[in-house]
């Protein structure tokens, strides 16, 4: 169903792996409710800032409100923290506006050559 996250734990996650997740959820719950009370700004908090990538965290002028800590290590994550590439991509425009990107039909013939 749209708008839904499903969560399927295999045997290989590891009771520890499983715990850091759920407290990745609790965590993001009490993100929302910050935002919800208005502790946090509704347009720039953590939740709508994420993925903040290493450049974020290396950047001298971090340009949020909320700590720097917070949003790079959110629910308290340490050294085993993947950093993203990039920040957040617009899926629903994607999903929106498909764009099919391809080499001429020449080049592949060429290839072939």
């Amino acid at each position: 169903m749209a708008g839904t996250l499903m969560i399927e734990p295999t045997e290989s996650e590891s009771k520890v792996e499983l715990d850091r997740f759920c407290d990745a959820m609790i965590a993001i719950r009490a993100e929302i409710r910050d935002i919800e009370t208005g502790r946090m700004s509704k347009n720039d908090n953590p939740l709508k800032n994420a993925p903040h990538t290493a450049l974020d965290l290396a950047d001298d002028n971090w340009r949020h409100p909320y700590p720097r800590m917070l949003g790079c290590y959110p629910a308290g994550a340490s050294g085993d923290k993947y950093w993203c590439p990039v920040n957040r991509v617009d899926n629903v425009n994607g999903d929106r506006h498909v764009v099919c990107i391809r080499q001429p039909m020449e080049s592949y013939s060429e290839a072939a050559k």
